[in-house]
């Protein structure tokens, strides 16, 4: 009963913010995650939403109250430093406690994160090719947002101040308050119905059920050791490849995960810091424990103490500062969450799918719109093809493994952007081909109708990705621009001007195939 009291509540404050959010990326593209956490901070519940946002998150509660000491009724800490619990600049962190009326005691807390399509920085979008994190954005420690139930002006208007899009960035940080308070009003409610006492007890109960049944999954993988190893396709500066390497150990109901091995952190923006890699691990772990077990964990996931993660320092999956991280968050935890599924494959052929498109194919596009004079950033992920497993085929045009979001409909994009989607389709036969096949790409053609600023992120455009249990790899991407009558192919990562007209061609790699083809 609290299992789904606790994931309601987070679910409903998810639907909170999308439904005031005012950009599309929110709205639309539910571009944001939501949680319940404990007194101590441990994660009781979370909404279906993002899981690069989820895993991470239990850091961004824990630097919050490190930094600001006990949050008092009222309170609302704001964050988006990633070297302090946070993952890219962009993905702003709110955090509040929840306490209880009359009795005046901490019952929990309650964190919204969402992507914001502008924090600043170099390009529009703020997903930029930089070299360190001061060219990102604005970077926000730990601070107050509202004290004592009031806003702190300064800050409120220290983060406008800084980014392209004020006016949306206001409205969608009111979102995030918003949902704040609906998950506060309902966690009193569940409080004052069944009691402060029961309510930790069952809090309490949820994680325990949850770290019982982590430990019961792991103890169905045979004890061993497996290794893998992937790489990303360049930094935007310098060529690839870029390594992630992973020893996976398994001895009774203990997994340890060990990253040794992997490239030093590099130039470019694709440095993943530590939040980002647990967070890719504990969604892992926890896929492969709820297929063994033929059920789900509770929202929450638990505290995870069966799973030991070990990082080297200054590497590709644990940047310090002052490196680059904008695409750490996006692209480097696809490519971790792939390698993972590698070793895993080792130990248990028959359960684990192929690779899916390991990428999200970022696409920022800024500039001035003509029709109210005033910036417009747009922002988006976009879908493609989902890795075939023994029990079927992938799915075809969807967002998958780290990314959990929605491609934004064209009706909304050409609504609020100066943009016109020319084409929009599943990229047949993009899929790797076996005894189920992988799940198709998709091509979506977007024109600029002004001059504006593009930045593109994406992986997967040298070589598709990989078939398993000799299935076929899945086709690689396509970035391509066409201006008239002529089309160039664009590299991977890459940021230019263009002027009205002009057409970005995004097309996006298939998932690989499972099984021997009949």
């Amino acid at each position: 009963m609290f299992r789904h009291l606790f994931t309601a509540l987070a679910e409903e404050m998810g639907a909170s913010l999308r439904r005031t959010a005012f950009s599309p990326n929110i709205k639309e593209r539910r571009d944001y995650s939501c949680a319940l956490f404990c007194p101590a901070g441990h994660p009781v519940a979370q909404g279906d939403h993002m899981p690069v946002h989820l895993g991470a998150m239990p850091m961004s509660v824990s630097a919050a109250l490190e930094a600001l000491g006990p949050l008092r009724d009222g309170d609302v800490a704001v964050l988006n430093d990633p070297f302090e619990g946070g993952s890219h600049l962009p993905d702003i962190t709110l955090v509040a406690p929840i306490v209880a009326r009359p009795e005046e005691e901490l019952i929990g807390y309650v964190a919204a994160r969402a992507h914001h399509s502008d924090i600043g920085g170099m390009s529009p979008g703020s997903m930029p090719l930089s070299r360190e994190i001061y060219q990102e954005g604005l970077r926000i420690p730990p601070v107050l947002l509202c004290s004592g139930g009031s806003r702190v002006t300064e800050v409120w208007r220290l983060i406008l101040a800084n980014v392209r899009t004020p006016t949306e960035r206001a409205g969608d940080l009111d979102a995030q308050l918003g949902a704040l308070h609906t998950g506060i009003r309902r966690l009193r409610e569940i409080a004052k119905r069944v009691g402060i006492p029961r309510l930790r007890l069952a809090q309490q109960r949820l994680l325990d059920y949850s770290d019982t049944l982590l430990r019961e999954g792991i103890r169905r993988i045979p004890d061993g050791s497996w290794s893998a190893e992937d790489a990303l396709e360049g930094d935007g500066f310098t060529e690839g490849p870029i390594h992630i390497q992973a020893a996976l150990t398994v001895r009774d109901d203990e997994v340890r995960i060990d990253f040794d091995g992997s490239s030093a952190q590099v130039e470019g923006g694709l440095n993943a810091v530590a939040a980002v890699t647990v967070s890719a691990c504990r969604y892992v772990v926890r896929c492969v424990v709820e297929d063994l077990l033929e059920t789900s964990l509770p929202a929450g996931g638990g505290a995870m103490g069966a799973l030991t993660v070990d990082l080297p320092r200054k590497a590709v999956v644990n940047a310090e500062p002052p490196a680059a991280v904008a695409a750490g968050n996006v692209e480097t935890s696809q490519r971790i969450t792939d390698v993972l599924l590698r070793a895993f494959a080792k130990a248990l052929p028959d359960r684990i799918p192929a690779l899916s498109q390991g990428t999200m194919n970022n696409t920022a596009i800024g500039g001035m719109d003509a029709r109210s004079g005033a910036p417009f950033t747009y922002y988006e992920t976009v879908g493609g093809g989902m890795g075939a497993g023994p029990r079927g085929p992938g799915l075809s045009g969807v967002h998958t493994h780290m990314s959990n979001t929605l491609n934004t409909p064209i009706e909304a994009l050409e609504h609020a952007y100066p943009l016109r989607v020319l084409h929009y389709s599943i990229r047949r036969g993009s899929g790797g081909s076996g005894a189920q096949a992988g799940g198709d790409g998709l091509r979506r053609d977007i024109q600029l109708l002004g001059a504006a600023q593009v930045t593109l992120w994406t992986e997967r455009r040298e070589s598709g990705p990989s078939g398993l249990a000799g299935g076929s790899d899945g086709a690689p991407g396509e970035n391509v621009l066409i201006e008239g009558s002529t089309a160039r192919r664009l590299p991977g990562k890459t940021t230019f001007q263009a002027g009205p007209g002009v057409v970005l061609s995004l097309r996006t790699p298939g998932g690989g195939g499972w099984g021997e083809p009949s």
